[in-house]
């Protein structure tokens, strides 16, 4: 028998499914449905997997995005339908990668100040893949920075949604947002300017 905890480890290939089976699903994995629950899983884990990867530059991410599945088992009763399920699950997930980030001991190194940030970095490095560079840039930003700069310029967050998240100030955020780009900028500059 599957459980919840076990669902990483599930290979079966995705197939579509209308909205409202997914839906369904829903309301079938609330009330205990396992089989509804894979469904869930699987229609969403490319998603919340790419997020948590984001947020914590590869760290765990693995173990994390299980983490967001437990904890959707354990909340699933309490999605009320008010917004997309999609939309639900995605802040379920940030909420679970920034809980983390709240009891890792390094939570006070996080938001750096300051404009020493930018000598302790590498300088640029190409490789003739934007993305690739982007990805390994992503990394090299101080856990707070890369969280707001994913929350705010890839996932479409706006200050206050991110200040209420973290528990910052928006102009917290918007700072560190300036931070991420600026570093982001340095390390993705071509090596001849």
């Amino acid at each position: 028998m599957r459980t919840a905890l076990t669902l990483l480890q599930v290979d079966t290939p995705l197939t579509a499914r209308p909205a409202t089976d997914r839906m369904d699903d829903v309301a079938l994995a609330a009330a205990g449905d396992v089989r509804a629950f894979e469904r869930l899983y699987r229609a969403h884990l490319p998603r919340v997997h790419g997020l948590v990867r984001r947020m914590t530059a590869g760290r765990d991410a693995d173990e994390l995005t299980q983490d967001v599945f437990v904890r959707l088992w354990q909340k699933l009763s309490s999605f009320r339908g008010e917004s997309a399920f999609s939309t639900w699950l995605h802040r379920l997930a940030a909420n679970v990668v920034i809980e983390r980030f709240r009891t890792d001991t390094t939570r006070r190194q996080r938001h750096v100040d300051g404009e020493g940030i930018f000598e302790s970095l590498p300088g640029a490095r190409s490789s003739g893949d934007l993305a690739m560079d982007l990805e390994t840039a992503l990394e090299k930003l101080p856990d707070g920075a890369r969280e707001i700069f994913v929350l705010h310029d890839v996932e479409g967050y706006k200050h206050q949604e991110i200040a209420d998240l973290l528990e910052i100030s928006a102009g917290t955020s918007k700072a560190q947002l300036h931070r991420a780009r600026m570093i982001l900028r340095r390390h993705l500059r071509p090596a001849s300017a």
